[in-house]
């Protein structure tokens, strides 16, 4: 297992490598893989070569992070439309993805693409994917998520984002990027401290973190246009935001004395309220996907457990029980669950726990493991660690079998959050 793993990392890098030319230099590491995969063959697409990079390159290191599928090699063979498969040739292949990528005369890509079934003999898939030249990562994940749905009758979340605040000396960037690491773009950046990156429902905002005077600001951007208000601006340290799912609220954490209460609050910094009136420390919270609950820490109990209180009032209840130390909660997209990360023993590890089972299932091996969200489809799980002394993004699949490290050359990776599903 172990060889098979190396080989398929150093896979995954030629990929990288060949796909990304122009981009920052990322190592991604993948272990594990699913219990039952599905092979799959991804025929170069005819006219790509004509690209700036590979739409069927992008679309094979999509699939080969997701542990999910077993990667066939088309070993030369080059169909590009159904008359031209030939279906005996293809028995190590479930499926096969086909087509054609053309640069029209206005300067925009056309991806004729189609997905067969080789076993069955018939077309599962036919789709024109259209996009402009500067775009070919995002018309290769939109291929990748149509796959990767056919294939396994869950969403695909390759064409979504992720956030993550990056210090490169004694700078910090506030990023976004694809959920893969590439493709950054830096959404501000200052000398004092950034934390905590949240995004608003739509994908069309970030609310953040920001030391930048006597004490912390929440603040929130837009990023079609960069303008951005403060909703939190006391002179306690304001901390933690946190979207409702319909997008018009915001919970926070105000300390003031040392003590910290959740508060709610509008994205325009209108309508205050408090939601927690306890001496103790109420910190991260996080709304449920039906916005009834939020979810958050707290060290009411002696130690740093977690607790579920409703967002129109009422008493708290605890969800933690066992020893050690419970932080950043999440709520599944369902509902149905949550991630944490647990200090335990002098380390960090990631866990999920069932609302009605009360199963909790470990999920990493534990070390400097924080922070984690789930991919808007619930199948992964983003996290924080470090490697070498290094801060890097982390996944893992909600049954702990596969495991990715995306590892940069530039900076430390720091509250890294899992973007929303939003419109192509």
């Amino acid at each position: 297992m172990k060889v098979k793993n190396s080989l398929r990392h150093l896979y995954v890098i030629i990929l990288l490598c060949i796909s990304y030319p122009v981009y920052a230099v990322l190592d991604i590491q993948i272990t594990g893989a699913a219990e039952k995969q599905i092979p799959v063959a991804i025929v170069p697409l005819a006219g790509e070569e004509k690209l700036k990079q590979s739409i069927s390159n992008i679309v094979l290191a999509d699939l080969a992070r997701s542990g999910l599928f077993k990667l066939v090699d088309p070993a030369g063979k080059a169909p590009h439309t159904i008359s031209e498969v030939d279906y005996p040739a293809w028995a190590a292949a479930d499926a096969i993805s086909i087509g054609t990528a053309d640069m029209e005369p206005n300067g925009r890509i056309k991806v004729r693409f189609h997905l067969v079934d080789s076993v069955r003999k018939m077309e599962l898939l036919a789709q024109t994917v259209y996009g402009k030249s500067t775009e070919i990562r995002a018309i290769a994940h939109q291929i990748s998520d149509l796959i990767f749905e056919k294939l396994t009758n869950q969403p695909g979340v390759f064409n979504t984002r992720i956030a993550y605040v990056n210090l490169l000396g004694k700078k910090y960037q506030l990023v976004i990027a694809d959920c893969d690491g590439y493709d950054e773009k830096v959404v501000y950046s200052s000398n004092s401290l950034i934390m905590t990156p949240s995004w608003s429902p739509d994908g069309g905002h970030i609310a953040y973190v920001v030391f930048e005077k006597d004490h912390a600001v929440i603040y929130v951007q837009s990023l079609l246009t960069n303008q951005r208000i403060a909703v939190a601006n006391f002179p306690e340290s304001d901390s933690a935001p946190a979207w409702s799912p319909d997008g018009r609220q915001l919970a926070f954490v105000l300390t003031n004395d040392g003590n910290s209460h959740i508060f709610l609050v509008r994205p325009d910094g209108s309508e205050l309220q408090q939601m927690t009136f306890d001496d103790e420390i109420d910190t991260e919270p996080n709304f449920s996907p039906d916005g009834q609950s939020i979810i958050f820490e707290s060290d009411r109990s002696g130690s740093v457990q977690l607790y579920q209180i409703p967002v129109d009032g009422g008493d708290a209840e605890r969800l933690t029980f066992e020893n050690g130390s419970y932080f950043s909660p999440h709520y599944s997209p369902d509902g149905n669950s949550f991630v944490f990360a647990k200090w335990e023993s002098g380390r960090f590890h990631i866990a999920t726990e069932d609302f009605k089972t009360k199963l909790v299932q470990g999920l990493t091996n534990g070390g400097w493991e924080r922070n984690p969200s789930f991919a808007p489809n619930g199948q992964m799980i983003l996290y924080a660690t470090e490697e070498n002394g290094h801060g890097i993004l982390s996944t893992v699949s909600i049954d702990g079998r596969v495991k990715q490290k995306i590892t940069s050359q530039t900076g430390d990776i720091l509250d890294p959050i899992w973007g929303p599903f939003t419109k192509h």
